[in-house]
């Protein structure tokens, strides 16, 4: 059985790449097809595979502005040859899964989200003047209609959370199979060896700086209190959000696994402001013995169990948000308890439920 391997672009290790990980595992000898490839960006499973581009490779500044591109993503995707696979296998939070298979092809699409930008998230990402309206309001609509028509072209939809499947069902009108949460690093990401729980004075946001993360929340948040936050992570969002912060807030940038490891176990609590589709990042916390304070909504309502692993809060402001940093800081929790949580979306958890989910599909189909 011939097998390609589809994911959106190859610039980074985030929750996406985390996925596709797994799948180079699964299938060592696949081929990989993306969008876009910066060489050494993701880890050593996924850049030992055969990896191959679309024209957006090659266009004018890709390697760091290829956001710029997205109106031509579809006609990128599209243009990969698929001919002669018989099972597809997309990682698509964008456009990966408008890949066009062959004829008698197999296409297995494990949904991240649809495209948040042009569905639910347009103003975060593009604002709501004449700007949005009349350059980036066409875009969206011809990636609105493009996104249903192609999403016809999968077979069966995984998705990585309810929140997500729901999504599906909404803006595609199809239904999920299978929900699959996706792998937390429970092996890697554990609590300080010990008993002890000690902890410094600062709280932790692990994100990527984009709109619709909600970082902004917690740094104005934390213009009230005196304690730290400690921000993980780049973006194109850093500028602004620095210039909102106060001497309380420090950013540290892309730091390695060991460090963030470091940064969660002493951590009072790891922070989520916005919505995510599932969000890997409280797992980990909660992996490493910490609480989390997340938005009542999307997949924290999946990740986090309120006043046993966390505290949720219900509404976008600042008052809910530092209601809900006091609550945590007051409440004790079981460390045992968090860990075990984190371990129902361990990383050998998912590899044997995908492969058992391929292997029944494959061997009823092909």
């Amino acid at each position: 059985m011939r097998v390609a391997l589809v994911h959106d672009w190859l610039t980074g290790l985030r929750g996406g790449e985390k996925v596709l990980e797994v799948f180079c595992e699964l299938f060592p000898s696949a081929r990989l097809y993306t969008l876009f490839h910066i060489p050494d960006s993701t880890s050593p499973t996924i850049e030992s595979h055969q990896i191959h581009t679309a024209f957006t490779q090659y266009l004018p500044g890709a390697r760091s502005h290829y956001r710029w591109y997205l109106p031509l993503y579809p006609f990128g995707i599209q243009s990969l040859d698929l001919r002669g696979y018989d099972l597809i296998l997309s990682s698509s939070h964008c456009v990966a899964k408008g890949i066009i298979p062959p004829a008698n092809a197999l296409h297995i699409c494990y949904c991240h989200t649809p495209m948040r930008y042009i569905w639910d998230r347009f103003e975060d990402y593009f604002g709501t003047g004449l700007k949005a309206k009349f350059l980036f309001g066409p875009i969206a609509h011809f990636l609105r209609a493009w996104d249903v028509s192609s999403s016809r072209r999968v077979n069966h939809f995984l998705a990585n959370s309810d929140h997500v499947a729901n999504r599906i069902r909404t803006y595609y009108g199809r239904e999920v199979d299978q929900v699959i949460p996706p792998p937390v690093d429970t092996e890697f990401f554990t609590p300080s060896a010990g008993t002890s729980s000690n902890t410094d004075n600062y709280f932790l946001v692990v994100s990527a700086l984009v709109p619709y993360k909600r970082i902004d929340l917690a740094i104005r948040a934390f213009s009230r209190r005196r304690d730290r936050l400690l921000i993980v992570g780049t973006g194109p969002e850093l500028t602004r959000l620095q210039a909102l912060a106060t001497s309380n807030v420090h950013f540290l940038g892309h730091v390695n696994n060991e460090e963030l490891r470091n940064l969660y176990r002493h951590s009072r609590a790891c922070l989520l402001p916005g919505i995510e589709d599932f969000g890997i990042v409280p797992l980990e916390s909660q992996a490493c013995g910490r609480p989390v304070v997340a938005f009542a909504q999307g997949g924290a309502l999946e990740t986090v169990r309120n006043g046993i692993t966390g505290v949720l809060f219900t509404e976008a402001s600042v008052d809910s948000i530092s209601q809900a940093i006091d609550k945590v800081s007051a409440l004790s929790f079981n460390r045992e308890e968090l860990c075990t949580w984190a371990n129902r979306f361990s990383r050998e958890r998912f590899k044997s439920k995908i492969h058992k989910y391929i292997t029944d599909q494959t061997v009823s189909t092909l």
